[in-house]
């Protein structure tokens, strides 16, 4: 019976965990879908994260809940599995186009939350 109440007890924290806090009102602009050179960015309002990245090493896939900003950067994860995407450059109007420095590489914002891609 113990065991049956730690495994629930655990699997509620891990649910509890995997739920994303909404963005911060200051960082609303990092929501929408982002686009570049072999990158796909996807932020929620709602605080969710979906990222791939190809490379000739390999690709890389992270869909989870962004845990906190620290300045620009954000940290996605579950638990102590954490990712930290560097922001050089925060979201911007550059000629018009939504645009962002993420891990190096420039995004454009092809769509914001709402917003149906055509």
């Amino acid at each position: 019976m113990r065991r049956l109440a730690m495994a629930l007890l655990g699997a509620c924290a891990l649910l509890i965990a995997a739920c994303g806090e909404p963005l911060p009102k200051d960082k609303l602009d990092y929501a929408g879908e982002w686009r570049g050179p072999q990158v796909y960015l996807a932020i929620t309002a709602g605080g969710r994260c979906v990222y791939e990245r190809r490379r000739d090493a390999g690709n890389v896939s992270i869909d989870a809940p962004i845990q906190r900003f620290e300045g620009d950067d954000f940290l996605v994860g579950l638990g102590p599995l954490t990712t930290r995407f560097v922001v050089s450059r925060p979201p911007r109007i550059v000629d018009g186009k939504w645009k962002m420095t993420v891990d190096g590489v420039e995004l454009t914002r092809v769509s914001a939350p709402g917003e149906v891609q055509a």
